[in-house]
């Protein structure tokens, strides 16, 4: 073929190649604002129960009323509630919980949005009731969610600057804010459909955590990302421009198949910094192993036509070999 008909074809075809290219964008984006209207649609009667004020305010008094109302909260007898009341620290915690979260409008809005989605996409799923509580700064329990309730400890989110938490590492107190409460919501929602995995691999416990996060991703498009895996946008940007090293580095030391338990607090559980045993540790955010498999689901549901709940059970394996991951420059 001579280079004139060459470039007759190629002036023909370019045409056609941009406008499939343009079809195939906005029909995605079409896609995506049919979603988003449907899942505006879904109706959401979400019951907020303030204990935390009422329990407050209501004095010796009150307690059989709140017991009736709340008698899963109540095991204990009388005593040791009513000891709580006048127990000077708990007046205050009361008091600092009280000036934080006078309005929860915000925080309702949030979770509204998020169970809407929930909801969109598992619609067997029962929304719970929320009950807002204290529960002495144990940032560990700090949400639990049961089949029909839904208990905030709202003592966890008083901010990262509050003296509740001076004694806490940084990488803990940071994440004890109120912007991340909705995202430590889903967090607990993803606990209860993401099955753990079945392999002891170090890969398959990352994309066991991939899992969790692509959810937040399906879950709360309209947040960012550093709220949804609990960094600071410092630590995101680091983790985003060092992903290529980062997955060398896991290649090269022959971490992806080993079943090293060591290797979870190294780069999966929260810690101030991540462990690759070089100079640059100290400037690593930690769960750098949850970032790099939340990078290889995003790749997979791109390369792949696979909905939510099918992601959820899908063998780490899978999910990695069809993901044709590869990390940022």
């Amino acid at each position: 073929m001579n280079n004139k008909m060459y470039c007759k074809i190629l002036a023909k075809v370019k045409p056609i190649f941009i406008l499939l290219s343009v079809f195939v964008i906005l029909s995605s984006c079409n896609d995506s604002d049919k979603v988003a209207k449907e899942i505006a649609a879904v109706p959401m009667d979400l019951k907020i129960a303030r204990f935390d004020r009422e329990f407050a305010s209501s004095g010796e008094e009150g307690l059989p009323g709140l017991r009736k109302m709340y008698p899963y909260l109540f095991p204990a007898p009388d005593s040791v509630w009513i000891a709580k009341m006048n127990d000077s620290l708990q007046i205050e915690l009361f008091q600092e919980v009280g000036n934080a979260f006078r309005s929860f409008e915000d925080e309702e809005e949030g979770l509204v949005q998020l169970f809407k989605h929930i909801k969109y996409y598992f619609p067997e799923y029962t929304v719970p009731k929320v009950i807002t509580v204290t529960n002495d700064v144990d940032y560990n329990n700090r949400i639990i969610l049961t089949d029909s309730l839904l208990f905030i400890s709202l003592d966890n989110y008083l901010g990262p600057e509050h003296k509740y938490y001076g004694g806490f590492q940084r990488y803990i107190a940071h994440t004890l804010d109120r912007n991340y409460l909705v995202s430590d919501v889903a967090s607990s929602f993803a606990k209860q459909v993401v099955p753990r995995p079945r392999e002891r691999t170090f890969l398959a416990r990352m994309i066991y955590f991939g899992k969790e996060l692509y959810l937040k991703d399906v879950l709360m498009p309209y947040v960012d990302d550093r709220k949804k895996i609990g960094y600071s946008q410092e630590d995101l940007d680091w983790a985003f421009a060092n992903e290529e090293p980062m997955w060398r580095n896991f290649i090269e030391n022959e971490y992806l198949y080993s079943t090293d338990n060591k290797l979870n607090q190294r780069f999966l559980e929260p810690a101030p910094f991540s462990k690759f045993g070089l100079e640059l540790d100290n400037e690593s955010p930690g769960k750098l192993g949850r970032f790099v498999g939340w990078q290889i689901v995003r790749a997979f549901m791109e390369n792949n036509d696979v909905d939510v709940k099918q992601l959820m059970t899908m063998p780490a394996e899978e999910i990695f070999k069809k993901s044709n991951y590869k990390p940022r420059n």
